[in-house]
Order: structure tokens, then C-alpha cells, then sequence
């Protein structure tokens, strides 16, 4: 008995350094981890109007790159408490408008993904006709969706996000020709299905900008409400995306104007649109002065 015991005390004396280092090591790698997930999240921090950076002169920042989870909380909206801004870009209906997303504050730089970590999933654009653009509440504002980009290629599954990293995190749209002019918000949205397939496991990105609309149009499109366009439950909130999928049901109504892409039966072109040779590396933070000259696409 005394020599089993001694053998005993031996082996939990070899083993406990190596069990030091085990944890050790499994500390370090769920703190590894976690700042890559943390590093992988992405707001929209630009705009451009024809061309013409418009820089974070009129967004509402973000006050972190963390997702909101929440489809029922005022903050899906236009996220978590986000910094007051007083300026308003101008545009005109039928003007292209890109945004512009990026995974840490004022880094523009296409070396690196605009949102990372496999955060797969569409890219959507709602606007709000709003009183005044720089105090209207987004969670009291009546959206309509004007573009989005959810599955543009099944062969193989080819998402929004993946053009919108193509694109230096730059995703263009078309204001609609026919809307009223006066303010409005803005809200651009990546929805991340990379841990979706359970409830509350979709991560929603998205920022608003203040815009003054201009033009005769008369427009009014049928509306929703942010909360209340999304529920935890909608095919393309609750999803598992790691298997072969040959459709993709984009949240939220049909936008107003436009078509969605189809999915397509081949390889999507990884080609970028957007001329990120030109792609500027300072943040402009004040409105640009009309008749700015814009550097267009590729």
C-alpha cells in the first residue's frame, strides 16, 4: 500500500505542470479567440454620393463594432446609442449612393476585409422620410427597403457580405427616382448568419446617415417599422447556412423599385466594382462643399 501510494503522489506531481500548462494554454486560446471574433465585427462608417466621399460627415457612429442581437429592441434600429451627428449629406432622387463599411474605426484600407470571421450573410439599404434628419428617432421612423444582396450565387453559396468585401466594404445603390424630396434616414445593414442557426444567434450591423433629398417626386412607399420588420423566427434570420443552399429568403419586405438579384446556378465574379485603386485612406468629417468631383467606379 505505502509503495502504490508513493507512485501515486509521483504521478500528481508529474502531471500538475502539464496540467498548469493545459489551462494555461486553453486560457490563451479562448482569449485568442475572442479578440478575433471581436476583430471580425464591422460598422458602416462611410458615405458617398455620385462618386463623392461624404467621408462620417453625416453617419451616426456606432459606439462599438459589436452586432446588435435583439430583433424586438429599439437598438435595431439604428444601433447601440449611436454619437449624434449634425451634418446632412446632399443627394438628389436617382443619385447612387455607396456605403461603406469597415471592421475597426477609420481604417479604409482594402488590404483588409471590410467584415471577417466567416460573418456571412445580405447586405440590405432602407431609407425613412423624416421631419429632420439629425433629431428623428430611427425606432419612430417608417422604413421602406431600396436594395439588398442576400445569395447572389448557390455554386457555391456566395454571399452579400463576401461582395461587399470584393468591393473594399462598399456596397451602391440607386435612390429612387420617384420619392419625395425632403430629410431622410438612411440605414444600411449586414445581417451575420455565421452562428444563426439558433434563436438570437443572427448579428445585425447597421448605421444610419442624414440625408436631404432633392427633386419633384412624390413617391411614398409602403413602410415598416424597426422594431417589427424582423422576427427572430424569419427564414433568413433563423438559418443554418453551413449546408448546400439553393435559396436564400432575404428578411424584411420586398424593395421598393428595384429587383433582388437571383441566385445564380454559377460562380459568382469575384471581380471588384467599386475602383479600389482609388480607395482614399483619411476620413473626411465635415460635408462637402456641391460640385465636389466624385472618382466613380471601376
Amino acid at each position: 500500500m505505502t509503495v502504490v501510494f508513493v507512485r501515486t503522489t509521483i504521478q500528481v506531481a508529474t502531471v500538475q505542470p502539464l496540467l498548469n500548462q493545459v489551462l494555461t494554454m486553453f486560457k490563451l486560446l479562448t482569449f485568442v479567440s475572442f479578440v478575433a471574433l471581436a476583430s471580425a465585427h464591422a460598422t458602416f462608417q462611410e458615405l458617398w454620393i455620385n462618386g463623392v466621399d461624404q467621408g462620417s460627415s453625416c453617419v451616426r457612429l456606432p459606439l462599438s463594432n459589436s452586432p446588435v442581437t435583439s430583433v424586438t429592441s429599439n437598438d435595431i434600429a439604428c444601433n447601440v446609442s449611436p454619437t449624434p451627428s449634425s451634418g446632412v449629406c446632399s443627394a438628389n432622387a436617382g443619385d447612387e449612393l455607396t456605403v461603406e463599411m469597415h471592421q475597426q474605426p477609420g481604417d479604409r484600407s482594402c488590404a483588409n476585409e471590410a467584415i471577417g470571421g466567416d460573418h456571412y450573410g445580405p447586405v440590405i439599404i432602407y431609407m425613412a422620410k423624416v421631419d429632420d434628419a439629425t433629431s428623428a428617432v430611427g425606432s419612430d421612423a417608417s422604413w421602406f427597403k431600396v436594395a439588398e444582396i442576400g445569395l447572389p450565387s448557390s455554386n457555391p453559396d456566395y454571399w452579400g457580405t463576401e461582395v461587399l468585401n470584393d468591393n473594399c466594404g462598399h456596397y451602391t445603390f440607386t435612390v429612387p427616382s420617384d420619392i419625395a424630396p425632403g430629410d431622410y434616414l438612411v440605414r444600411s445593414e449586414v445581417i451575420a448568419l455565421h452562428v444563426a442557426s439558433q434563436p438570437g444567434g443572427a448579428q445585425f450591423y447597421m448605421s444610419c446617415f442624414q440625408v436631404k433629398i432633392g427633386g419633384s417626386g412624390s413617391a411614398t412607399p409602403t413602410t415598416v417599422k424597426f422594431p417589427g420588420a424582423y422576427s427572430a423566427e424569419d427564414p433568413g434570420i433563423l438559418i443554418n447556412i453551413y449546408t448546400q443552399l439553393n435559396s436564400y429568403e432575404i428578411p424584411g419586405p420586398t424593395p421598393y423599385a428595384t429587383a433582388s438579384p437571383t441566385v445564380a446556378a454559377t460562380p459568382y465574379p469575384t471581380t471588384a466594382t467599386w475602383n479600389t485603386a482609388l480607395q482614399p485612406t483619411t476620413v473626411p468629417t465635415t460635408v462637402p462643399t456641391p460640385g465636389s468631383k466624385g472618382i466613380g467606379k471601376a
